[in-house]
């Protein structure tokens, strides 16, 4: 399968404490991968690095054959990676589709905004936002204020954000963290919609197991900021490593 994204030993330290420590990483085009460790293991932390939101110590970021090391975040969401947040970040004072709107200009830096702004461009834009809004469920709220959302719409308002780009790649943080088990499915089956019909790549960090496990064709294991291993579920489930580093009997016990 053709290599999409790839980080080649990546480090990264807050003062005395290395938060990633050679880690490389390779998604497949296509793919719905995960990434999972323990609490401080360095799936956030890399994420931020992959995205521009911090700076590497060493190491490389790699979109396809394009060097992406230290670009700025609007830089590498123009050039094709999404990513959400743990804690969402959205315009809290603006409505859901004015969210939209916003991400469709980043997306379009730096072209022209005269144009953007012109009728038949507007008409468009606001149409692809609302269609991305109906898509993740949530298009009935377009004209309130995106603070006034749940916290689980305000997770699918944030995918519906990202989708704007229409990125090659999707990066999740926790996307069914603290969201109820209807949501959760509901978030399933669009990730699982958009890479079969658009063979849209995706890489999440996540602890629900079970959400991993069903989704994720190849789950990656980070241990003290590397690798320790990458593989289908079935291999990692059971790996005495990753068993000893992190799931111990949560996975043991799990009969599928």
């Amino acid at each position: 399968m053709t290599e999409l994204l790839r980080t080649d030993g990546i480090r990264k330290a807050y003062g005395g404490v290395q938060a990633l420590d050679g880690a490389s990483i390779s998604l497949a085009e296509g793919t719905v991968a995960g990434l999972i460790g323990p609490n401080g293991s360095g799936k956030t932390t890399l994420f931020n690095v992959i995205t521009g939101y911090e700076r590497p110590d060493a190491g490389e970021v790699w979109l396809r054959d394009r060097r992406i090391t230290n670009l700025a975040p609007d830089k590498v969401f123009a050039a094709g990676i999404g990513r959400t947040f743990q804690l969402t970040r959205i315009f809290a004072r603006l409505t859901v589709l004015e969210n939209m709107l916003v991400a469709a200009q980043a997306r379009d830096r730096p072209r022209n905004l005269l144009a953007w702004f012109g009728r038949d461009a507007w008409t468009h834009h606001r149409r692809h936002a609302l269609d991305l809004l109906a898509f993740v469920g949530i298009e009935r709220h377009a004209d309130l204020l995106a603070g006034s959302l749940s916290y689980g719409q305000r997770k699918l308002l944030e995918l519906a954000y990202v989708l704007v780009a229409d990125p090659a790649v999707i990066l999740l943080d926790e996307p069914a963290g603290g969201v109820n088990p209807t949501l959760v499915n509901h978030i399933t089956d669009r990730i699982r919609q958009l890479n079969a019909d658009q063979g849209t790549t995706f890489l999440l960090v996540e602890h629900n197991m079970e959400f991993v496990m069903g989704l994720c064709s190849t789950i990656t294991v980070l241990e003290s900021g590397k690798e320790v291993v990458t593989g289908p579920p079935g291999i990692i489930r059971a790996d005495k490593r990753v068993l000893d580093a992190y799931l111990g009997a949560d996975l043991e016990d799990d009969p599928r």
